[in-house]
């Protein structure tokens, strides 16, 4: 394919030099001659393994060249990757005036082309950017309807410095954001040949996997050093502390626990990690990550109480109220929380869990249930449909599978709160609203 590559800096060199390696046509475009001229003396403008071998052989066989000509760019080629920088403000906001002059400059020269031009922004930017800044500027500088006239796509970049070229060609996963088929096609086309998984999505989801995957590896090396600094005091090897832990790749680095949802609970997690933080306090350690994890639970048990007092009615049904499914432990449940603050505030609570019900009659919590939390065993159901008759909100507080089908059997006037995601289907707008989706 014939690729423009607009923006030479780290990820666009890397780009164009590995996109060249693989036989494609690619043309480099920067306003800083300096890197226009080391790429067409086969030099690279960065410094990165192997890509000054990969760039000087693309240049040598003609399959690489660079210019500062924004139409030369555009009018010979299929696809322009947008690579430019977008850095941030003192405030943390993101500048995208680079994205901005670029796209209105590519926008111009689509203006005068009359094939299907795809524009690609690798560039990361937070969700939203590519329809508030880069799809207005684009067709107007062209004149021209995206996803009709020409194509737009989101393709986040998963580039380690030092590892580029390793990276490009066995990526951990390639995404294309797309606002049309064709758009996404045409992408599709220039990656089919990697080993890795293609997720094709919309545009706001593609821009926030980037984010998503950003902040999760800053949140693990501040992690893995707090726990360190932890160990260190208390003269443990955190290296071995942790090659251990990295070692279970059933829970630890798994998906497991990394589904949005309602906050945690239970009889460990919540004790555990005060315990950790104590500890650190008598070892005049801050561990503000960790210390942050307890607090930011809490938030989610007060966002699911905002969202149910927010609904019109006062009658609440909840459905499941141990701390998790398949279990009748009440110990630090949230949505045991949540009962408890509706009750307070007057609201008509009724509320069911098989498991605890069970508990109430013969298991070992029956003493907890009926002595320190009376008020609410009280209100308990013997059964779904008695939650349904009786209210007009409806919890969804475990993911247990006889909940499955309450979506679908709600009467007119009541709506769902789900904290679980009980359901993939949340197409019932203004009956349905789930915590995190």
């Amino acid at each position: 394919m014939r690729i423009s590559v607009f923006g030479l800096g780290y990820v666009g060199a890397v780009s164009a030099g590995c996109l060249a390696d693989e036989g494609h046509e690619v043309i480099g475009v920067d306003p800083a001659n300096v890197k226009v001229d080391l790429i067409n003396a086969g030099q690279t403008p960065i410094i990165e393994r192997d890509i000054g071998d990969i760039i000087a052989a693309a240049v040598r066989d003609g399959r690489l060249r660079a210019t500062d000509d924004i139409a030369d760019a555009v009018m010979n080629s299929e696809i322009s990757l947008i690579c430019v920088g977008t850095p941030s403000h003192a405030n943390g906001s993101l500048d995208l005036r680079y994205v901005e002059k670029v796209c209105e400059e590519i926008g111009g020269a689509i203006a005068n082309k009359g094939d299907f031009h795809v524009v690609v922004a690798r560039s990361t930017m937070l969700p939203g950017s590519m329809r508030s800044v880069v799809i207005p500027t684009l067709e107007s500088a062209s004149g021209k309807k995206a996803g009709v006239d020409f194509g737009v796509c989101n393709n986040p970049e998963f580039l380690r410095e030092g590892t580029a070229v390793y990276d490009y060609a066995n990526p951990p996963k390639t995404v294309i954001g797309e606002t049309d088929d064709r758009s996404g096609d045409i992408l599709h086309s220039l990656y089919e040949h990697l080993n890795a998984p293609m997720i094709r999505t919309d545009l706001e989801t593609a821009e926030m996997v980037k984010y998503t995957d950003n902040a999760w590896h800053a949140l693990k090396v501040v992690f893995a050093n707090e726990i360190g600094n932890i160990c260190k005091e208390l003269k443990i090897d955190g290296h071995k502390v942790m090659n251990i832990f990295c070692q279970d790749t059933k829970l630890n680095l798994s998906p497991y626990y990394l589904k949005p949802g309602f906050a945690f609970g239970g009889s460990c997690l919540p004790k555990d990690v005060r315990a950790l933080g104590y500890k650190a306090r008598t070892l005049d350690l801050d561990i503000p990550a960790i210390s942050s994890i307890i607090p930011s639970n809490q938030r989610q048990i007060e966002k699911g109480i905002k969202m149910i007092t927010e609904k019109p009615s006062k009658k609440v049904g909840v459905l499941g109220f141990s701390f998790k499914a398949g279990t009748d432990d009440l110990r630090e449940s949230p949505v045991v929380t949540v009962i408890e603050h509706l009750i307070g505030k007057g609201y008509e609570v009724s509320i069911y869990d098989k498991h605890v019900q069970i508990a109430k009659l013969t298991g070992a919590n029956r003493d907890y249930i009926l002595n320190i939390i009376p008020h609410i065993s009280r209100l308990m159901k013997s059964s779904v449909e008695e939650v349904l008759d009786s209210a007009d909100t409806i919890v969804i507080g475990t993911k247990e599978t006889e909940f499955e089908s309450v979506p679908g059997r709600l009467r007119e006037g009541q709506v769902i709160v789900d904290l679980v995601r009980i359901s993939d289907d949340t197409s019932e707008k203004g009956r349905y609203d789930g915590i995190c989706w």
